[in-house]
């Protein structure tokens, strides 16, 4: 059961319309349109072409017997990856309860191996539904190259696009077994890599051409398919008239596209496409204009703290002067961008400052934890805040630096002591959802409340409280073969049992042994199925591309309820991840190593994108020692998305949501999910992109 929180799919899909920066031009785009299958393509078949990083596609089409549905991710320039849905009009779903027809699913994923020049054309080799059951899978080798107003493609594909056997393998030289491909390579259940099939059978020709009309919005297609449909799945062979296809794309706004086609020669495709821009997320905002750097003094340094909340997003803890600083320590609240956040704070404190100040330091924490220190020259800053080029900031000597603050403060003078934010609570609606499984589509839409109250700086209990208002889960009955303990295939007991539910109720305290080390632990309900402690710790050096942590739990089952009654099953699980910016597309990649739930041991790999807007998209899966137990499939894996709230509203925030998508809800691989990272709540260590976003000082 995925779940999306705080916003629920259909909020994240209906603001994306109002977003104001998409994938520019996307619809309509020569060499940009979305396959049949999904994944930048013709119809049938795939191109060598590339979205722009950071594009997310949303497609479905329909050609009988064949409804797809699609999402498709270009995370890095030369990486393609998405998933699809594929319902079989014609063939029912023998694990369902009612009659209703039967859906696959799958993975796909195209790596970029040239780039388009001159007189090359670019070149990319593909997977398609290659971590599924591989109905369809295939793989291909693609060329594509653009003159004028047309681009063209050619392809060898195996499996799926190579049906037609055009070419008998040409690796059946290094062994025989690549002569002939198996009929069924996922597994006995699907769920597993096809490594088995890959670029094994006969081989067949593809390829197409796209037409950029005179009227920019409409391009046309001609297709060559390598498939002859005499060898569909699940022994659901097609009437071929012609290996040609034709059809059209029609951009109905920038981002908006609407798709036909004459496929087979006697069989109609109608589809639609929506891209949206990860990368470049934004929203108008209508924040608080920057203070007045002139403004007169304030009554008070407790109404400057107030002022620096309000305006510059800072929950300050302390002011404090330093000989000839002054130094505000404080939480970031509001702007994604710290620098923006210095900007505003250096009007406010310059206004209040007395003339022998000669620098502002923010030292910022999160939790008690103290993070990292700017320091802010006062003189150059007050310069280049009144240039009317505020582009050309550094050409004032503006001197900026972030670090450790090493020194002691036992002689700096208290200006302002702040009590720590007592309680904070809001209320938001969740959909947490399920398809792909024999009970069909299931879904739970609740009012999720969330609140804190906090003991002092470093400690604070939280909780969590889900009242359901509407579901279907009286459809909720399949659970899937597993032999480990039911650690997390009860999910549907648990949403279904109570239309009120403790999801959370916890104790959580953190500590900073030494300057890069930082501690937490925690105890009570940890989440909607596991009560138990537990503690942290990580090794995070200040700016560094790398940390390691360790944590540890013990736990027992909760009641289906969701109250405070527990069930017989209790555990230990506790992992040793390393965290590495790896510096290839600010991909940031976890390996976690350790104790599962069901009470397995393995690792799991998670690898993600970051991007300037604050989105993120990555992917993970988890092999451990039950891949004999594990139900359908031998590993866990799945994709998520992070969407920042500030790109869905026109006031600044910190906060996201997550979309995540997983094929099935598996009991091997299941990790405990912790309320709090504490890798998370250190982000701020890792300068990142804060001399990118120096501009948003003057914001």
């Amino acid at each position: 059961m995925s779940s999306i929180a705080p916003l629920t799919l259909a909020v994240a899909m209906a603001s994306a319309w109002s977003i104001q920066a998409h994938a520019q031009g996307l619809a309509g785009e020569l060499g940009a349109g979305q396959s049949d299958f999904g994944g930048v393509g013709l119809m049938q078949t795939p191109t060598a072409r590339m979205a722009p990083v950071g594009t997310m596609s949303i497609s479905a089409s329909r050609t009988s017997p064949y409804r797809r549905y699609n999402v498709f991710f270009q995370p890095l320039s030369w990486l393609e990856g998405g998933f699809r849905y594929v319902e079989i009009e014609n063939r029912e779903y023998a694990a369902a309860r009612e009659e209703r027809n039967n859906l696959d699913k799958g993975f796909d994923m195209k790596l970029r191996l040239l780039e388009e020049t001159r007189y090359w054309p670019q070149l990319a080799l593909g997977f398609r539904d290659v971590g599924g059951t591989t109905l369809f899978g295939a793989e291909y080798l693609v060329a594509s190259k653009r003159w004028y107003d047309l681009d063209f493609s050619l392809g060898l594909g195996w499996g799926y696009l190579g049906n037609a056997e055009d070419v008998s393998s040409p690796l059946g030289w290094v062994s025989e077994r690549f002569d002939d491909r198996p009929r069924r390579a996922g597994g006995d259940q699907g769920g597993e890599f096809a490594i088995d099939a890959l670029f094994r059978g006969p081989m067949a020709l593809f390829g197409g051409v796209e037409y950029q009309t005179p009227w920019d919005p409409l391009v046309l297609q001609l297709e060559y398919e390598g498939n002859d449909y005499r060898n569909e799945p699940q022994e659901n062979d097609q009437a071929q008239d012609s290996r040609f296809n034709l059809g059209a794309r029609l951009g109905v706004t920038d981002n908006l596209e609407l798709r036909a086609g004459w496929q087979r020669g006697n069989t109609a495709m109608a589809g639609v496409t929506y891209n949206i821009d990860l990368a470049g997320l934004s929203q108008v905002k209508r924040d608080p204009a920057p203070a007045d750097i002139a403004a007169p003094r304030r009554e008070s340094w407790s109404a400057v703290a107030g002022e620096l909340e309000k305006n510059a997003g800072m929950r300050v803890a302390a002011i404090q002067r330093d000989g000839d600083s002054v130094r505000v320590v404080a939480e970031p609240g509001t702007f994604r961008s710290l620098a923006q956040s210095e900007g505003r704070a250096g009007r406010v404190l310059h206004a209040q400052a007395d003339e022998d100040v000669e620098r502002f330091r923010y030292r910022w924490e999160n939790r008690g934890m103290a993070l990292r220190e700017s320091v802010h020259e006062r003189e150059a800053f007050v310069a280049a805040a009144g240039s009317a080029e505020h582009e050309l900031q550094h050409k004032h000597g503006i001197y900026v630096h972030a670090r450790l603050d090493d020194t002691h403060d036992d002689n700096a003078q208290p200006l302002y002591s702040g009590s720590p934010r007592r309680f904070d609570w809001r209320i938001e609606p969740r959909l947490d959802q399920n398809f792909g499984g024999p009970d069909g589509y299931l879904y739970r839409l609740v009012a999720a409340a969330d609140a804190e109250y906090h003991t002092d700086r470093n400690g604070w209990f939280s909780g969590s409280l889900a009242a359901t208002l509407a579901d279907n889960l009286d459809k909720y009955e399949y659970r899937g073969p597993s032999e480990l303990p039911r650690v997390r295939t009860f999910i549907g007991d648990y949403l279904s049992e109570s239309t009120l539910g403790i999801e959370n109720l916890q104790y959580t305290r953190t500590a900073q042994p030494s300057d890069d080390w930082y501690a937490m632990g925690y105890g009570g309900l940890l989440e909607m199925m596991f009560a138990g402690v537990g503690g942290e710790l990580l090794y995070r050096p200040f700016d560094s591309p790398w940390a390691v942590g360790g944590d540890i739990n013990w736990v027992r089952q909760r009641d289906f309820e969701q109250g405070f009654e527990l069930r017989d099953y209790d555990t230990w699980t506790g992992h040793l991840t390393a965290y590495v910016n790896t510096g290839l597309e600010d991909v940031l990649a976890q390996v976690s190593v350790g104790r599962y739930l069901a009470g397995d041991y393995g690792a799991t790999l998670d690898l993600s994108r970051k991007f300037d807007s604050g989105a993120r998209v990555g992917a993970w899966a988890t092999w451990t020692d039950a891949d004999d137990d594990f139900g359908e499939g031998g590993f866990d894996k799945g994709l998520y998305v992070s969407l920042p709230f500030d790109a869905f509203f026109t006031r600044s925030s910190r906060a996201s949501g997550t979309i995540a998508w997983r094929p099935l809800t598996r009991d091997g691989g299941a990790m405990l999910h912790r309320r709090h990272s504490l890798y998370k709540l250190t982000e701020e260590r890792d300068l990142g992109r804060y001399w990118d976003e120096y501009g948003t000082t003057w914001q």
